[in-house]
């Protein structure tokens, strides 16, 4: 299952442990993903995503269908299709 989320498109990113020493060694910096179920009462319909934190902030403050025709609007390539959903 690959960590990225459905709408926002975050994804791990790398970046090092640093040591007391100043030693370096690789890491990765995961996103904080989880799936959530939505509810779309325009299309009467449930939707399960897998969204950051991020996503599910802004969905609770805008809504699914808002949330993703603002990502249209900017042009963000989602993966997500409304006429899909």
């Amino acid at each position: 299952m690959s960590k990225v989320c459905q709408l926002s498109g975050k994804r791990p990113i790398t970046g090092n442990n640093v040591s007391h020493s100043n030693r370096k060694t690789k890491r990765r910096f995961e996103p904080n993903l989880h799936s959530k179920r939505y509810y779309i009462p325009e299309m009467d319909k449930w939707v399960t995503l897998k969204v950051s934190a991020h996503a599910m902030r802004s969905i609770n403050k805008l809504g699914v269908l808002e949330y993703l025709k603002k990502l249209e609007m900017k042009g963000v390539d989602t993966g997500v299709r409304l006429d899909k959903l």
